[in-house]
């Protein structure tokens, strides 16, 4: 079975905490009720694609535990295809979150079986797809075979670099978008100017800037794609449903510039929402 976006990257189980404020060195603050909620960048990004009606299939790891079952449940409740995800003897990877009450948050991952994810389990998924989404809470030598190897059999490739990492050049060079945000931006270039990204190799790139919107960069320059002004109430997982609107966009034939603009509606509506993968708007919403 083919699918038109394969997605690969991790699943955690999302641990939030709602807090006044984050505690500071050797500080105890006193927080909410912890929710727990399936996440994850790969499974964020596969179930935000999916639920705008792409044909979806998510490559992974998880544990086996009952957060395996919850984010197995969540990925195929969207239309997510969980086919590639395996079983690791090692327990699902977790994300502790804390969120404020400006909508802010700040996240401490624990990768478990997000680092059983491996090169070779790439190879073979790639038939059929039109866009292969990558990124960073797996090993980087898996992101990078997999950019690699879709790029060789001829997928369009797109990496949401993040958390910020160092990469080949070779692997940014085999981008047909790069995704960051304006600090991993600035974090790669050491400057703060976003037109400077192409300098790396990525034929474009797209940074997202909060409740700024993003800039799509190419080779024609950049352009400005507002946001619509909402309410946050809780921004974990905007980058990812950012991540797979555009590549859900993508794989239906849309511009990168338009792509940019159905995305950044979906991180809105996502930040007004508590949650990750729950917080995502369907075709329909948006």
């Amino acid at each position: 079975m083919t699918h038109d976006v394969l997605v690969v990257g991790s699943a955690n189980a999302d641990l939030v905490v709602a807090a006044d404020r984050r505690p500071g060195g050797g500080e105890t603050v006193l927080g909410g009720d912890t929710d727990i909620s399936p996440g994850g960048k790969g499974a964020n990004t596969a179930v935000a694609a999916a639920r705008l009606g792409a044909s979806v299939a998510f490559l992974g790891a998880l544990g086996d535990d009952a957060y395996a079952s919850l984010l197995l449940d969540s990925l195929r409740a969207a239309g997510v295809h969980t086919g590639l995800v395996k079983t690791a003897d090692r327990p699902t990877g977790i994300a502790y979150i804390t969120v404020t009450p400006d909508g802010e948050n700040s996240i401490l991952v624990s990768p478990g079986a997000n680092g059983a994810v491996e090169p070779g389990d790439v190879d073979g998924a790639l038939a059929g797809a039109r866009v292969m989404v990558a990124s960073m809470e797996i090993p980087i030598p898996t992101v990078e075979h997999a950019v690699a190897a879709a790029s060789a059999a001829g997928v369009r490739t797109l990496l949401n670099l993040s958390p910020v990492a160092q990469v080949r050049p070779e692997t940014l060079a085999a981008l047909d978008v790069l995704l960051v945000n304006e600090h991993e931006a600035a974090w790669l270039l050491g400057d703060d100017n976003p037109g400077d990204l192409l300098r790396l190799g990525p034929r474009s790139a797209v940074v997202t800037l909060g409740a700024r919107g993003a800039l799509v960069v190419t080779a024609d320059g950049v352009t400005e794609v507002s946001s619509p002004k909402v309410e946050a109430v809780d921004s974990t997982g905007a980058g990812d449903a950012f991540a797979g609107a555009l590549a859900a966009a993508l794989a239906g034939g849309a511009e990168l510039a338009e792509a940019a603009r159905r995305a950044v509606r979906v991180a809105a509506i996502s930040v007004t929402r508590h949650g990750a993968q729950p917080s995502y708007p369907t075709a329909a919403e948006l």
